[in-house]
């Protein structure tokens, strides 16, 4: 990793040992070194949670904010300052549950943000209730019977809604999670990956030897750019397909399509406010 995003101390990680989360920010670590971004243009924004973390544990620019909101934060940011590479990160309570509706609508703007989504199928930090994910039939503390609701499909949801790279990873397989994460990075758009990972503590269905054995990476002739074909993947549930389900470029992003650049490209950070403008709008509003 760069030597510029290591902290000089020891770090004391509040994952528990053998969590995903440990392979996903080595995966996050080797995407960033083989890319070799600058400190001063990445930058992390995540939400709250176990997964929500991670940029803590990384000496990089990072903004953590409410339950669920990482992604409107990820797009202001991403819009003020174009020129940055900005990762939207968190787990798929966070993401998909309190920030579903955020979830939708960041599809639907295409800002070029990164989203990484630790997905577990629990709520890890509040002790084991189902989330969005979680698969029918597994008891949790407060789904004692068994949950009995359908599984929250991102990958459908998100090719449906014209997201134009939309992939699946697996945390234990850190060399071809590195490899999506930094396509994803390169993706001029939104780029949707969501992470396959075991919580050791809370979820002991969906472990590592579980992923293993019902998941599949995609055929190296995988036609990513045929969209029916990849929403057709993202309803397999026997197996579950991993890799770019989905990449095509060129749909207008949405920082480029603000009224502020059209006749401007200087970062807004970077513009003074004409007082004067300001004021004459306020007075004609009154």
């Amino acid at each position: 990793m760069n030597n510029e995003y290591e902290f000089k101390e020891k770090l004391d990680i509040a994952w528990c040992p053998g969590c995903g989360n440990y392979n996903i920010l080595n995966s996050i670590k080797k995407a960033i070194k083989d890319l070799a971004i600058p400190q001063q243009k990445y930058v992390m924004v995540s939400g709250i949670g176990q997964a929500a973390k991670a940029p803590q544990y990384i000496r990089c620019n990072y903004f953590n904010g409410l339950h669920g909101r990482a992604l409107p934060a990820a797009t202001a940011i991403k819009a003020v300052n174009p020129g940055l590479i900005v990762v939207a990160e968190g787990g798929d309570g966070d993401m998909y549950g309190e920030g579903g509706n955020h979830f939708i609508h960041t599809i639907r703007r295409n800002p070029d943000i990164t989203h990484l989504v630790h997905n577990n199928m629990i709520y890890g930090l509040t002790k084991g209730q189902a989330s969005p994910t979680s698969m029918r039939g597994i008891k949790t503390p407060v789904q004692v019977s068994g949950v009995t609701l359908e599984p929250f499909n991102p990958l459908a949801v998100a090719l449906v809604l014209q997201a134009t790279f939309v992939a699946r990873a697996f945390s234990g397989d850190e060399e071809k999670t590195t490899e999506i994460i930094k396509k994803g990075m390169q993706h001029k758009g939104y780029a949707l990956i969501d992470i396959f990972h075991p919580c050791v503590s809370f979820n002991k269905v969906n472990n590592f030897k579980w992923y293993k054995d019902n998941t599949y990476y995609l055929p190296d002739n995988y036609d990513s750019s045929n969209q029916m074909l990849a929403l057709e993947k993202s309803l397999e549930t026997d197996r579950f397909p991993l890799g770019i389900l989905y990449q095509k470029p060129g749909k207008p992003v949405f920082e480029e399509q603000l009224n502020a650049y059209k006749t401007d490209k200087t970062p807004l950070y970077q513009r003074r406010p004409d007082k004067e403008k300001i004021f004459k709008i306020l007075e004609e509003t009154r």
